[in-house]
């Protein structure tokens, strides 16, 4: 498993930046209260909170950690921000030493992570091709 990145941190984040501003305004309107943050790699939390405990870093590209819109209840109020974990590392070894896919990967990567705030299951994901 590669340990050190392939691209530097700047320009991974940028990545990051241009992928949400790739998406439609409509699909960002409602994605309030979001933090999008990039990590090295994932933690064993990270991993469990996954459901994948025992798995390599490498397995999670990504992590929603939040209440899904299609959750909350109009009780839901003084919440931390829900978090998107992006981990750079993971990413670059899916989409190898090529920027363009690297860059292909990390716009994936958000849109999927983007969904499951929107309250979008895996399941459904991989029916639409973005799993």
């Amino acid at each position: 498993m590669r340990r050190c990145s392939v691209l530097p941190d700047a320009v991974f984040e940028a990545l990051v930046a241009e992928a949400l501003d790739s998406l439609p305004a409509e699909f960002l309107k409602h994605l309030e209260n979001v933090e999008v943050v990039v990590e090295d790699w994932p933690s064993d939390d990270d991993l469990a909170e996954a459901g994948l405990a025992g798995e390599g870093p490498e397995a999670l590209l990504g992590l929603y950690v939040g209440v899904p819109l299609t959750e909350r209840g109009v009780d839901y109020a003084g919440f931390l921000p829900d978090r998107i974990l992006l981990f750079q590392g993971p990413i670059e070894e899916a989409a190898g030493d090529d920027p363009d896919a690297i860059r292909a990967e990390v716009r994936c990567t958000v849109v999927h992570e983007i969904a499951h705030y929107y309250g979008i299951s895996d399941e459904r994901l991989e029916q639409m091709g973005w799993a």
